[in-house]
């Protein structure tokens, strides 16, 4: 460590939390954001906590933080826009690289990246709304039915928190679920149905590379695990670690890391499975700003581990700054 280093942690270190925007996930950001905010000035760092609207940039600018912690959900806080203006603003920021963040938002094309890498994944269609739309609805519906058989989820192919997320059991039940994926995005993705266990795997990494927590397993009260089930207390029940046999522990967390290198991800991030009786793992997806709320994954993993999520994200933002002053120093 150098002198300039050496005097910087001796000041306190000045973090602005990024947390709220437009998207339909607001809500779960404020909340996250408040959290992490709390968590952070236990560890003694100073925070200013910020809405991604008009005064962001030249706050930015005014206050120039030693770091910033996204806890962005949604479009514009998982899809790399953020991440590239805080790269203009020579920002340093706790999460992975724009470039990498669109890859891992956009679920099919991650779902792609880790069939390569032999990671097993539902098979799944890609529907644009221009293409149902001009293609007829029904023929295309037809199509979807003789390639995957039913049941299906249909899924908006970006964003989270299974926002316009359907569990699809009936044909008729299909049009339905495809406009309500499409009131959430312009892309469906159409994934083969796969009954068994889910299991979320958080993945951080403080400097000495990608460490995977207590598998969560998640089992809710209604049909899936769906916004509602999500965020509020009391309506899934969680296990933590999962109720796994070892080996099947073992290929989950394998799984999340491979997902964590394959996309490339910084800092931390928290990989869905399901687990099939007899049947291995299949990856869902990767979450790039993983929920922190009292009902999220990644702070019950922590706790499962024995880590304190204040000291956790301090040292998350430590690494962020350290980071950056060596790709600055190349």
């Amino acid at each position: 460590m150098n002198a300039d280093q050496q005097a910087s942690e001796m000041t306190t270190l000045r973090v602005v939390v990024l947390a709220g925007g437009l998207s339909h996930e607001r809500d779960v950001s404020v909340r996250s954001g408040r959290r992490i905010a709390e968590a952070l000035r236990g560890e003694g760092l100073e925070v200013l906590e910020l809405d991604m609207d008009a005064a962001l940039v030249p706050t930015l600018r005014t206050e120039r933080p030693d770091a910033v912690f996204p806890v962005l959900h949604g479009a514009a806080g998982e899809d790399g826009a953020i991440r590239d203006l805080l790269d203009l603003l020579d920002l340093p920021y706790v999460g992975s690289a724009p470039a990498e963040s669109r890859l891992t938002y956009d679920k099919p094309l991650a779902k792609a990246a880790l069939r390569r890498a032999g990671i097993e994944t539902p098979g799944s269609v890609v529907l644009p709304h221009a293409a149902f739309r001009e293609l007829g609805a029904a023929e295309v519906l037809r199509a979807v039915e003789e390639k995957l058989n039913l049941p299906v989820v249909v899924k908006p192919a970006k964003g989270g928190s299974a926002l316009g997320v359907s569990i699809v059991r009936d044909a008729a039940e299909l049009p339905g679920a495809m406009v309500a994926c499409f009131s959430y995005g312009d892309t469906a993705l159409i994934e083969q149905y796969v009954a068994g266990t889910e299991v979320a795997i958080s993945v951080i990494d403080i400097g000495e590379g990608p460490v995977a927590l207590p598998p969560v397993e998640i089992v809710p009260d209604g049909a899936f695990y769906d916004y509602t089930a999500r965020y509020t207390a009391g309506l899934t029940e969680f296990f933590t670690p999962a109720r796994l046999a070892a080996e099947t522990i073992t290929a989950v967390t394998e799984a999340a890391l491979t997902a964590h290198r394959v996309l490339g991800l910084q800092g931390l991030s928290r990989t869905d499975v399901i687990v099939q009786p007899h049947a291995g793992v299949k990856y869902l997806e990767t979450n790039v700003a993983p929920g922190m709320t009292e009902t999220s994954l990644l702070p019950q993993a922590l706790e499962a581990a024995g880590l304190d999520l204040g000291a956790t994200c301090a040292a998350l933002v430590r690494q962020a700054i350290s980071t950056a002053r060596g790709v600055a120093g190349q």
